[in-house]
């Protein structure tokens, strides 16, 4: 910023003065403060758009998944980020960053944070494995506008390379000497300007015919190359479309439920075979340029919960979506009320299991595995006489710590009974592994491990295939009422993540 010189004139009246003088001071003042607005900038750090810069706005900011955010995240490392993560504010020139409720948390310079105040150069973490950003800011300063570039002591700048003068300039330059000399010679008169800008004209026009054609050769290489990218792109996904389809096929013949064990075990390994080629394809550089395919809001989250589960697929049988999608259905539906009081009057219960399970380093979004279990409402014991919003029978809930006796019930205890679930859910992990088998270990949170490893030995021999959920819930190897409750858990975490889309 440039003050402005103030003329001196003659002395005027002492007040009038004065007051000229207060009037140039608050100028001086407002000027001073616009050229310190700052604007900031979140860049990003990791991913593949790393060194992206994303202008924050003057007032409120909003940062996740979901299209109706300001900057949208997204792309392979984004399973930790939530459909509306976090909210970054301006108020006064003072950055403020706020989480909005994330399901893995916002960090601030490795700390996880709710509310804080952002410098420059901050680092903003998405989960705690998610998508880095820092936050910077530019002021510029009065200074550092009227100021000189110095450069280091050792440090030196390219020098401009001189074009070659051609035969073609030096013949441009003889014929101008020539027609001065026969000017001055005829006596005409001193054109020897005239007739230099006339030879610069023509050496202009010159270059200008050269500069054309240059760049009509550049355009036409660049037309070729998108012309041969885009048909290999064209052709990357056809072939991928010709896979996606023997791979819907064979997905289609095995939920029938038609075939022999024999006919079904081969149709998965052929099924894995063309999974894996489709998986080639999509990591293809031109593949993701080119874009992926859209998918409905219901698969795009039972994809984005099963990569944060640890246990993402390429192709999930179509006949699991559907199912998701009817739970979900049923539960705007008859079973509305249920979800209504879980998501409103109990929704602090649901944030005290959410906090225990995390703490427990387990995926806090098991908090809603109890809607799908007792819909955290009063109850009365089951058939099996399970009781609490974990639903304990009295035998399991002993096993892990609880007292249940003829006076005291901690199974209805909130939070002894989630710490009592965590080690559960936690044996079932150990027991079945990671991967699919976090949803096999949800599958024996309902059934019994005993009954689940029961049900699986006796319809699968390889013991590899035995752990893939996947394989098992394709060759329809699990209890019916247990292939039930997976999608019906993840029918009831979309909804729970998601509570205003679905009318909650």
């Amino acid at each position: 910023m440039k003050i402005r010189e103030i003329p001196h004139t003659a002395v005027a009246h002492p007040g009038h003065q004065q007051a000229r003088g207060h009037e140039i001071m608050e100028r001086v003042a407002e000027e001073t403060a616009t050229a310190q607005q700052s604007k900031a900038w979140l860049v990003a750090r990791t991913g593949p758009l790393s060194g992206s810069r994303y202008l924050l706005r003057e007032g409120r900011t909003l940062l996740g998944r979901n299209a109706q955010n300001d900057i949208i995240v997204h792309g392979p490392n984004t399973a930790t980020v939530s459909g509306h993560h976090l909210e970054i504010t301006n108020l006064g020139g003072t950055w403020r960053i706020l989480d909005a409720g994330s399901t893995n948390g916002t960090f601030l310079n490795g700390q996880r944070i709710v509310e804080a105040a952002l410098s420059g150069d901050a680092i903003i973490r998405l989960g705690n494995d998610g998508p880095e950003f820092c936050f910077v800011t530019e002021e510029v300063a009065p200074s550092e506008l009227n100021s000189t570039l110095v450069i280091p002591e050792g440090i030196q700048l390219p020098q401009p390379r001189p074009r070659p003068i051609t035969h073609e300039h030096d013949d441009l330059l003889l014929e101008a000497v020539r027609r001065v000399r026969r000017a001055r010679i005829s006596r005409v008169g001193d054109h020897t300007m005239n007739l230099m800008r006339d030879m610069l004209r023509r050496a202009l026009k010159r270059n200008n015919r050269r500069f054309r054609l240059t760049i009509w050769s550049l355009t036409a290489a660049l037309v070729i190359i998108s012309s041969f990218g885009y048909w290999k792109i064209a052709r990357l996904k056809s072939d991928k479309a010709a896979i996606d389809h023997q791979i819907r096929e064979i997905e289609t013949r095995l939920s029938k439920a038609q075939d022999t064990p024999e006919q079904t075990d081969r149709l998965i390994t052929q099924l894995d075979g063309y999974i894996g080629e489709a998986q080639n394809l999509q990591h293809s550089l031109l593949f993701r340029i080119g874009g992926g395919e859209k998918e409905d809001f219901v698969t795009h989250e039972v994809r984005v919960l099963m990569a944060e589960f640890g246990a993402e697929v390429y192709s999930i049988p179509p006949d699991f979506i559907d199912r998701v999608k009817e739970y979900v259905a049923r539960y705007q539906g008859q079973d509305r009320p249920h979800m209504a009081h879980a998501l409103n009057e109990a929704k602090g219960e649901i944030t005290i299991m959410r906090r225990i399970l995390q703490e427990e380093k387990l995926p806090p979004d098991f908090a809603y595995l109890p809607i799908v279990e007792s819909a955290l409402s009063p109850h009365q014991p089951s058939a099996a006489g399970a009781v609490g919003p974990w639903q304990f029978t009295a035998v399991t809930a002993r096993a892990f710590g609880l007292r249940v006796d003829g006076t005291v019930d901690e199974r209805e205890d909130i939070r002894k009974s989630t710490h009592a679930a965590a080690g559960f859910l936690r044996q079932l992990l150990l027991d079945f592994g990671t991967g699919s088998s976090v949803m096999l270990a949800l599958a024996a949170y309902n059934g019994g491990p005993a009954k689940v490893k029961q049900a699986v030995m006796k319809s699968v021999e390889d013991p590899i295939k035995q752990r893939n959920f996947w394989y098992l819930y394709r060759a329809r190897a699990l209890p019916d009422e247990t292939r039930e409750f997976v999608p019906k858990v993840f029918a009831a975490i979309v909804v729970g993540r998601n509570p205003q889309r679905f009318g909650f």
